[in-house]
């Protein structure tokens, strides 16, 4: 955390991002190496299936993350004293997917720590051993951690973009200002806009994010394929374009500074 704090105020980007990305691109010339030695030239068909999904998922991947739905911004004009402020239209950026990986995350928590103590108390023995490893096989049946993953990530997308992203707050900061969306009255009116906006292409998010989260298990139960699970890792690679796309973005703005700087 010390590292990422300091790369995040000396460096470029998010420093823990950072670190967890060089974690992730690290393993995988390693990956790629198991995955050589374990070489089937009978397999190649379902190589090839892996490695168009993986082009696939990175593709969607991209465009989710950089989805956009804009609403527009109007601020009235006021006068104050000589001077006209306002009168300016802009947008109000609202992303498809704002939770990130977050919901996975809590997802796979979620469905990791029962199992984890269930595994611990089968030794114990008696009735406690015997729920317990009722409950760890009841969860290492792949159709129902499937199931359950992609409801809960689903489940977890609504719930973390419920607490961070307030359309009250919001409506109540435009009012403020003196901004409003064109057609819709300032307030109450606002803020129900914007939850029914939200709701809409948070949809789409949470659709998105537990496609991609059950995608990998997916595909290796189709191929039966283990070796280049690692192309199509729903996390991983959530976590690697989120962090290369805002590093770009951070390294654009360093640049337009430098410019603005010499003009």
């Amino acid at each position: 955390m010390w590292l990422g704090e300091l790369i995040t105020e000396k460096g470029i980007g998010n420093g823990v991002s950072l670190l967890i990305f060089a974690g992730i691109v690290s393993r995988l010339p390693a990956n790629i190496g198991e995955a050589m030695i374990r070489w089937d030239p009978s397999q190649i068909p379902n190589y090839l299936i892996f490695i168009v999904s993986a082009l696939i998922i990175i593709y969607g991947v991209v465009l989710v993350t950089e989805a956009r739905r804009n609403i527009p911004i109007t601020y009235s004009k006021r006068v104050r004293g000589m001077r006209l402020y306002g009168g300016a239209s802009t947008y109000l950026p609202m992303s498809v997917n704002p939770a990130g990986v977050i919901p996975i995350i809590f997802a796979l928590s979620v469905l990791v720590f029962p199992q984890m103590i269930a595994n611990v108390l089968r030794n114990v023995g008696g009735p406690v051993a015997n729920i317990a490893g009722s409950i760890s096989d009841f969860l290492s049946n792949q159709v129902i951690w499937g199931t359950l993953y992609f409801i809960l990530v689903f489940g977890f997308t609504y719930f973390y973009t419920m607490v961070t992203f307030d359309p009250k707050a919001i409506s109540s900061n435009l009012q403020k200002w003196g901004g409003f969306i064109p057609g819709i009255r300032p307030g109450r009116a606002t803020a129900k806009y914007l939850s029914y906006v939200l709701h809409r292409i948070l949809f789409i998010g949470a659709l998105f994010l537990a496609t991609i989260a059950i995608t990998p298990s997916l595909i290796q139960g189709i191929t039966r394929i283990q070796q280049f699970s690692f192309l199509i890792g729903g996390t991983s690679v959530l976590i690697v374009v989120a962090v290369v796309l805002d590093t770009i973005k951070q390294i654009n703005a360093q640049l337009q500074m430098r410019d603005y700087e010499k003009i």
